[in-house]
């Protein structure tokens, strides 16, 4: 039972540090190439330190196989920091984190793909109500919003990031049994290189508020939050996880409200609610009751 306190603790850590992500992202003033550097290095630096006290440098604990796919997963998790981080400023921090928890359902198509996992009616129903939130919530846009389809760009960030993310979890599953802290520093290590060439040191923050926000990100919201992540995923079940994991999304919700005085409007809240209760859906297993076929065992199969 202890484990299992510490364990929804970390988790409950994790995923409020990942709520307020949009806040220093906007905070920063930086371009967003600039921004997911400064993180992946700042990163970088946390999770050698943590890696290397964890007894994870040593040679020999990685094959040649595991570090490609490693690289490969990084250049997705990096493309899936970029569009969304991108996607803040166009169709706000609320609305692009619940678009953004489409990611399951990406997930869902890359695994019946490349893995060979079964899509059952159950499944395609959560799918198919997700996407019926994903049009309430593109046709809520309010009427405050400004730019020829800088909303719609918005979602569009959001559901590329979705799929890039998807990516990212897809290559973690072919790495089963890899240290997860020597994973995430292959990766942020990958991002410093992919975006090195791009990185604008004309522009870097002029003051210590500036420098803090950055240091920030790549010590607390990447270095510290995945050692809680993995922590917490070590130790909880899986419902219990995918039950802990909507505090992201919520805690965006929040910290957008009253850090920018954004309100989504109704049609958005629906929206919302519904994308939400279908990721909740895959997440943690609900069944729904759907008609039976006369041929009893091949019914209950198809509704699992």
């Amino acid at each position: 039972m202890n484990e299992i306190r510490r364990g929804t603790a970390e988790m409950t850590a994790a995923m409020l540090i990942s709520g307020t992500i949009g806040w220093f992202v906007l905070m920063s003033e930086q371009p967003v190439t600039g921004v997911v550097f400064w993180r992946c290095l700042f990163g970088a630096l946390t999770l050698l330190v943590i890696c290397g006290a964890m007894g994870l440098l040593r040679p020999g604990i990685l094959s040649l196989r595991t570090f490609v796919i490693a690289v490969g997963g990084g250049v997705a998790i990096v493309l899936n920091w970029l569009l969304l981080f991108a996607a803040y400023s166009h169709a706000s921090i609320s609305i692009a984190t619940t678009v953004y928890n489409t990611q399951p359902f990406m997930l869902l198509g890359l695994g019946a793909l490349f893995l060979g996992e079964k899509i059952t009616l159950t499944k395609l129903f959560w799918l198919g109500l997700a996407f019926a939130g994903m049009a309430v919530i593109v046709e809520g846009k309010p009427a405050e919003a400004t730019g020829a389809g800088s909303y719609a760009i918005g979602i569009l960030f959001s559901l590329g990031a979705a799929f890039f993310y998807a990516l990212a979890a897809l290559a973690a599953k072919w790495l089963k049994g890899t240290p997860p802290h020597l994973i995430a520093l292959i990766q942020v290590s990958t991002g410093i290189l992919m975006l090195l060439p791009f990185a604008d040191f004309s522009a870097l923050p002029r003051d210590a508020g500036g420098w803090s926000i950055l240091v920030t990100m790549g010590v607390v919201h990447t270095g510290v939050m995945y050692v809680l992540l993995y922590g917490a995923i070590q130790k909880l079940p899986t419902h219990l996880t995918g039950a802990l994991s909507f505090i992201y999304p919520i805690a965006a919700i929040v910290v957008d409200r009253f850090a920018f005085g954004h309100v989504l409007g109704l049609a958005q809240i629906i929206g919302a609610v519904i994308i939400l209760a279908a990721a909740a859906g895959m997440n943690l297993g609900w069944t729904i009751a759907l008609p039976r076929l006369k041929s009893g065992p091949l019914s209950k199969e198809a509704a699992e």
